[in-house]
């Protein structure tokens, strides 16, 4: 994600945000006549409006043989647009003090805009982040720029073992699901990618049935409905892209890739729950006492702490469209990294069988909604929030019920939830790193 060109006055605001009181904001909603979905929270501290379009439209969208179109795309929408190049693009954006931000994953393909709200700022920079949406022009010099950044991107990477372990558990965890490429693609798929292909992307992932609105900002109800109208209203409606295939969960194994280095990156685990599991708030207490609170989890205290076998061991859950991942990651010694590897399998084992005691539980529960204020200190991070409810199709009190959740869980539960989606026999174990 990129944000150039900041004015004075947003690092100005930004640092005031700090002091905002927090409270779970109250969420309004409608669907514009092209059908993108907008959710609002007015918020007036500050003059500012943040926006953050989603679209359905990242990598798990790539065409076979085009892996990386959906990035590229995403990404050339700020390189030209109508008769708009992308110096005019950018400058235009400064001269109103806005920022225009992308990014794109595996499930969501995002455009960010923040702007002062007065309209006479706020209004252009919404007609010029329209006309980006609705008329890019992907100039052909600047395709070849990006394929450029892109392809010398994918060198670096090699360079990284820690990427190449995490690259080839999707893909080994994946098979052939569209979650098992990376966004960024390969160096064949991004020279087979043309123009064209950009714009067949475009043309049918970037339309208001495939899009979410998330606003947040000093403006009435009445004003929002006119701000989202204006940046997103002219999409064409199009349809909403197709649902993802099933994940078919692949046969346990172990790939070892070598790579001339001292320390080995390991990552073992399997496909376990997408973003509506029912199973979601026990599995996210859990893990933090697993192997999501840092240094005081029980993989870090096993293996980091006593042992001295790791400086960095985590685990996560990342539930997605469909089933995303469950993953244990470690760095450690490459003569010692079998060792590393059987204490935090057994570790997991442990936990999976008597889940956390009653003082973790506690802590867990501490730390998780003593944190939850810090997710919607900025108007940005409860626009991203907003866009999460709103492409996950998460109920819309779901803020309101986070703390309640969390709370509400019992070590029973946990026990009940890691039973049910984490098995170590069918976890697949990438180790990458240099010979023992």
């Amino acid at each position: 994600m990129i944000f150039n060109n900041k004015k004075w006055w947003v690092g100005l605001c930004l640092l005031l945000l700090s002091n905002v009181a927090l409270a779970v904001p109250k969420i309004e909603h409608w669907t514009l006549d092209n059908g993108v979905r907008v959710l609002f929270v007015r918020t007036t501290e500050l003059p500012l409006m943040q926006l953050h379009i989603a679209f359905d439209a990242a990598s798990s969208r790539d065409p076979e043989g085009k892996h990386g179109v959906a990035l590229l795309t995403n990404s050339m929408l700020r390189q030209g647009a109508g008769s708009l190049n992308a110096d005019q693009i950018a400058s235009g954006f400064e001269r109103l003090g806005a920022e225009y931000g992308d990014s794109a994953e595996r499930d969501m393909a995002v455009i960010e805009l923040r702007s002062l709200s007065d309209p006479k700022l706020l209004n252009p920079a919404l007609d010029l982040l329209a006309q980006l949406l609705g008329q890019p022009s992907f100039p052909p010099e600047a395709l070849e720029r990006e394929r450029a950044r892109t392809l010398i991107g994918l060198q670096q990477q090699q360079q990284s073992p820690e990427v190449i372990a995490d690259q080839t558990f999707m893909r080994l965890v994946y098979g052939n699901h569209p979650y098992a490429h990376d966004p960024l693609g390969t160096a064949e798929s991004l020279r087979a990618i043309s123009r064209a292909d950009l714009a067949a992307h475009h043309a049918r992932y970037y339309v208001g049935s495939n899009a979410w609105l998330a606003m947040v900002g000093n403006a009435s109800v009445s004003e929002a409905k006119e701000i989202a109208k204006r940046a997103l209203g002219r999409l064409p409606r199009g349809e909403l892209a197709p649902p993802l295939p099933n994940v078919v969960s692949m046969d346990s194994r172990r790939q070892v890739v070598s790579f001339p280095a001292q320390q080995t990156h390991v990552r073992f685990g399997h496909v376990a729950i997408s973003r509506d599991d029912p199973d979601f708030f026990p599995l996210v207490v859990g893990n933090y006492t697993l192997g999501g609170g840092g240094l005081v989890s029980r993989l870090a205290d096993e293996v980091r702490e006593k042992r001295g076998y790791s400086y960095s061991v985590y685990s996560y859950f990342q539930p997605m469209r469909v089933p995303g991942p469950f993953a244990i990651g470690l760095q450690t010694k490459n003569v010692q990294r079998d060792d590393a590897i059987n204490v935090a399998r057994q570790v997991l084992a442990d936990f999976v069988e008597h889940g956390p005691t009653p003082a973790e539980l506690e802590s867990a529960k501490r730390h998780l909604t003593g944190s939850f204020p810090l997710r919607l200190d900025s108007n940005q991070k409860i626009a991203e929030n907003l866009a999460y409810i709103g492409f996950y199709g998460l109920p819309l009190n779901y803020l309101d019920q986070y703390i309640a959740k969390i709370e509400a869980v019992t070590a029973e539960q946990i026990r009940a939830a890691f039973k049910r989606h984490v098995d170590l026999q069918r976890a697949i174990t990438v180790v990458v790193g240099g010979n023992p």
